[in-house]
């Protein structure tokens, strides 16, 4: 945890010039960049087999004609299918599960008094008048429309507009690819939830310490951006 306490503040320390008492705020969010570039690579080939996938649809829609009386004899055929065509299901899975250890360690870096045998400096520092060790729930306490609740007014717009537009798209192409969403073990249930999830982000923004916050907000919106250039 120190270690990671330290990359931060040293990241504070190269944008404070440019962005004064905010600095560390900023560093999150450039730490937030780094961590998905760093998984661009993956999220670069979970779009290739989704574009797999999609290249695969002729051939399960003849599958679910062929088997069309038989649902176990179907699943069993299309994940035949995409083993030969060396492609999973759940491949787009990957990037999001691997930026979990880093949202943790922002989250307890800045949920805990004490780093090592010293205190955690790191909790003085603010974006505008919002502590990036408080809450959603603290910058109620200080009124509506104050200065911190302005800032989490802001981080709830930016969630609600990346939510809506993953929401469309992931219905979109639930409705383009009804088969698989059918005949994949678990897709069926996958699809019917999935297109929710994104709106899941505000709860999360509202709970954690708003460092955390500040990395989901960063990460749902480079994941649009990301999947937009992909697609």
């Amino acid at each position: 945890m120190s270690v990671f306490a330290r990359l931060v503040e040293q990241l504070a320390d190269l944008l404070q010039p440019l962005f004064h008492a905010s600095a560390t705020a900023a560093a999150i969010v450039l730490f937030t960049a780094l961590v998905r570039l760093a998984t661009h690579p993956l999220a670069r080939a979970a779009a290739r087999g989704q574009r797999a996938r999609t290249a695969l649809q002729p051939r399960i829609t003849e599958l679910r004609e062929k088997h069309a009386r038989d649902p176990e004899r179907l699943q069993r055929a299309v994940l035949e299918l995409h083993t030969e065509a060396k492609v999973s299901p759940f491949s787009g899975l990957l990037p999001g599960l691997l930026q979990l250890p880093a949202f943790f360690l922002l989250y307890h870096l800045f949920s805990n008094a004490t780093i090592g045998d010293g205190p955690n400096t790191l909790l003085d520092h603010d974006l505008l008048a919002a502590p990036l060790a408080g809450h959603w729930t603290d910058a109620l306490s200080g009124g509506i429309f104050g200065g911190a609740d302005l800032v989490y007014l802001a981080l709830f717009a930016v969630v609600a507009a990346v939510a809506t537009v993953n929401f469309r798209r992931t219905r979109r192409a639930a409705a383009e690819n009804p088969v698989q969403t059918t005949a994949v073990p678990g897709q069926g249930a996958v699809g019917k939830v999935a297109p929710f999830l994104s709106f899941l982000t505000l709860v999360t923004v509202a709970v954690v310490p708003l460092a955390a916050a500040l990395y989901v907000v960063t990460s749902t919106t480079w994941s649009a951006v990301e999947r937009a250039v992909l697609s």
